[in-house]
């Protein structure tokens, strides 16, 4: 009876508590920098090739372009410089705040620059400042993800910051996208541009009044300590932290110069001589993958062992008797403390989380290019049916799940919210297998449920229904699993390393989606998407396994299901 009595309560507080996130401002200011986050992606990796197209560059320089989507895909490659370098004069804004207000305002900037310019007569500066606008973007992008778990609270919850970001990010994508081409269409290109880098300019003024991180006490005294607890008795000797650093450091550094290095020659060479980027990605990517996450990853739980086992350790306190001492010492709490946090937190642990990490979205994301011929080849739709279904109809279905899927979070939990996510995103696959073989069963499900009545109000067809309806039970089964999902990342990432962490695992969730896509294609020419979308559905359900073990492992280690980010251990 006393437990039957708690229930209602629980429900209660649960409900008072999403309207005290709601209501928080930094749930504001993360709505704001969700927008911010996702109006460059839309612009630089969308809309501006149409402005190309509309100005009559050619199809293989817009290939060129398209290569400044590495910039989101390796992003985790300068992000520990963000995670402890300050920008001169800026530190006062906050440790987060230097790098978004900066990056804000330098890609408002750049998209008014890009305004007055010619694409065709001024291609050259043009791509230049694409390219540095896509690097500003992913940048930003790192700062925000890490900024968001640093700020998050009791109050304003890690799940309701990282629902509404998500919320913003997918309002920007459509403002970025179908209003611009609206806008496009009656007021011209510069006008598009010079007004969203006006939009951007003005966030990045707002950005300076947003909170910054609130370090606990533990992390203050962290702070003030700065690097002398490297050196304490019982840590890792300096020789040994100088030979791994080393070690890493050049794994990173030849990942990055491998990606600039073909960045650079794709850009200043001829068409004939370009390098090809799909090949790039599917023989290097897993190479870079293994370089900056696999082999720093091992070497980091070597150490981290080392050090409980007492094995290579100080006997006392060493302090830093040079600049080189410094030095190194900044180097391995950038590169090596991530790892080694989150490998000692974890512990085996950490296997289970990265394979999750892996799975979790290459359902849906694995087969995102094949959309369109899909639509468009396979089921013959127009243009005009696919841009109503998808964009409008879908971009709205999208932004319901992300609500859905925050107040999921909040009611029943972040676990059950994750592998309920994992569910429907699987289960959805089916829905576009039915699609791929005539659609009979969509549309008696349209049918039944009263969608092709309510469809026909607005002038759709029956076979217009059945793919807004497949379109929209997708999107908001993808809303729920998206919201999930990036709550579930934040969660798993460390305060004080959440640059780092956060933009290891969200890169990698990217390349995976990337490097199954040749794969997928082939199977496409080869079976039909039929085939490819029950093999999804299987990937999704092992996603669904990962998710109850994951579940069961957090219960049996007590944590709460709705716990705030962990504070660093090392």
């Amino acid at each position: 009876m006393a437990e039957a009595a708690l229930e209602p309560q629980t429900r209660l507080s649960r409900w008072l508590r999403l309207a005290a996130s709601l209501r928080h401002p930094k749930t504001g200011y993360v709505l704001l920098f969700g927008f911010a986050s996702g109006l460059p992606y839309a612009l630089l990796l969308g809309t501006l090739y149409a402005w190309l197209t509309d100005a009559r560059v050619d199809v293989e320089t817009m290939g060129v372009f398209s290569l400044i989507g590495l910039a989101y895909a390796f992003k985790f490659l300068w992000s520990p410089a963000l995670d402890r370098i300050d920008l001169p004069g800026l530190r006062r804004l906050g440790k987060r705040k230097q790098w978004i207000v900066t990056a804000q305002l330098l890609l408002g900037s750049i998209l008014v620059v890009l305004s007055v310019l010619d694409p065709l007569a001024s291609l050259g500066v043009f791509s230049l400042l694409a390219g540095i606008g896509a690097f500003a973007s992913a940048t930003q992008d790192v700062v925000i993800d890490a900024w968001r778990v640093d700020v998050a609270d009791e109050v304003a919850t890690i799940d309701i910051l990282s629902t509404v970001f998500q919320m913003g990010y997918r309002v920007a994508a459509l403002v970025g996208g179908a209003l611009a081409l609206f806008m496009a269409e009656r007021l011209g290109w510069p006008t598009v541009f010079a007004s969203m880098g006006a939009i951007l300019l003005a966030v990045g003024l707002l950005g300076l009044f947003a909170p910054d991180a609130e370090r606990s006490a533990a992390a203050l005294a962290s702070e003030r300590a700065n690097l002398g607890t490297l050196r304490q008795g019982g840590q890792i000797t300096p020789r040994v932290r100088a030979y791994a650093l080393g070690a890493v450091a050049v794994l990173w550094a030849w990942a990055l110069l491998t990606v600039l290095d073909f960045m650079i020659r794709s850009l200043a060479t001829t068409p004939e001589s370009r390098p090809d980027s799909t090949e790039f990605v599917s023989r290097m990517g897993p190479l870079i993958v293994i370089a900056t996450v696999v082999i720093p990853g091992l070497i980091a739980g070597w150490l981290e062992a080392m050090r409980k086992q007492g094995r290579y350790v100080l006997t006392a306190d060493a302090p830093a008797s040079s600049a080189l001492d410094t030095a190194l010492d900044h180097g391995y709490r950038a590169l090596i403390l991530p790892l080694a946090e989150i490998i000692g937190r974890l512990k085996w642990a950490a296997v289970l989380v990265i394979a999750l990490v892996l799975s979790y979205r290459i359902t849906d994301a694995i087969w995102g290019s094949f959309a369109y011929p899909f639509y468009l080849g396979e089921l013959q739709y127009t243009k005009d049916e696919v841009a109503i279904a998808s964009k409008f109809f879908g971009v709205g279905a999208l932004i319901v799940g992300l609500a859905l899927g925050g107040t999921l979070l909040t009611v029943i939990g972040r676990m059950s919210t994750l592998t309920l996510g994992a569910v429907i995103a699987a289960a959805t696959n089916l829905f576009y297998a039915d699609l791929a073989i005539g659609g009979a069963r969509m549309q008696a499900a349209s049918d039944l449920s009263g969608f092709t009545w309510l469809a026909g109000l607005f002038g759709a067809d029956d076979r217009m229904a059945r793919l807004m309806l497949t379109i929209g039970m997708e999107n908001i089964a993808v809303g729920i699993a998206g919201a999930a999902f990036v709550a579930y990342l934040s969660s798993v990432v460390a305060k004080g390393y959440s640059a780092v962490q956060y933009a290891l695992l969200s890169s990698l969730t990217m390349l995976v989606g990337t490097l199954g896509r040749p794969a997928l294609g082939q199977m496409i020419e080869t079976q039909g998407y039929y085939d490819v979308f029950l093999l999804t559905t299987g990937i999704g359900g092992f996603a669904v396994v990962l998710c109850v073990i994951e579940w069961v492992r957090q219960a049996r280690s007590g944590r709460s299901d709705n716990a705030p980010p962990p504070e660093p251990e090392i």
